[in-house]
């Protein structure tokens, strides 16, 4: 709603399936789950509300389903904030962390205020990520696909990941990529609001044409 206001762009947010108080998924999420909701679902919910060429804007795994989907759907542009490129070590020790937290502190608590079924969202995200074959999951070989402009954003003390994978986006895509690397941890758009929402605003201005890829190529 606050990029809204600040560019005048119609904005549609929702909350993918498992999270916030959508249904709960039918089945349990898989190692491939974000290249299923790029492939499968976007398309489905842009498609049910007649979007074209969308901005989309992204963070965690949501940045990461963003970037595959425009690897290979057309879309204006990219705002991915603390997106997941790879599998990095210190991200998988973050996420290791947090269900220690979830088991032991206070992190089921403050996730049920927001979530229809916490421990299933949380485990439906947590166990995955632990599992033993997401080590090699990797998105750097879609990147070039992307050729559409993208402003990634990334925090230098986020628990789940490094600067690696904002940079990874920027050497990987085709199109121009803007970095925004801030203090603080995995939610930027939380933690820094006014300078998130200003260098959004700035690089939706910049947009005016699909360029990434043709319809065709979906």
């Amino acid at each position: 709603a606050t990029v809204a206001a600040a560019t005048g762009r119609r904005a549609v947010a929702y909350s993918r399936l498992g999270h916030g108080f959508s249904d709960l998924p039918a089945a349990a999420k898989t190692i491939d789950f974000m290249h299923a909701e790029a492939a499968t679902v976007l398309p489905a919910l842009l498609e049910a509300l007649h979007l074209t060429d969308p901005v989309l804007v992204g963070h965690s795994d949501g940045a990461s389903i963003a970037l595959v989907h425009a690897a290979t759907h057309p879309v204006s542009g990219l705002v991915v904030l603390a997106p997941h490129v790879i599998a990095e070590p210190v991200g998988l020790v973050g996420v290791a962390a947090a269900r220690h937290a979830f088991r032991d502190g206070d992190l089921a608590l403050r996730m049920a205020r927001h979530h229809r079924d916490a421990t299933a969202t949380f485990h439906n995200w947590n166990d995955v990520w632990l599992s033993s074959g997401f080590g090699a999951w990797d998105l750097r070989p879609l990147l070039p696909g992307i050729t559409a402009p993208v402003l990634a954003i990334q925090g230098t003390a986020d628990p789940y990941g490094t600067v690696l994978h904002v940079e990874a986006v920027r050497d990987g895509a085709s199109g121009p990529v803007e970095l925004l690397v801030l203090d603080g941890g995995h939610a930027p758009h939380l933690e820094a609001p006014e300078e998130v929402t200003t260098a959004v605003a700035r690089f939706l201005a910049t947009i005016t044409t699909p360029s990434s890829p043709s319809s065709g190529s979906g």
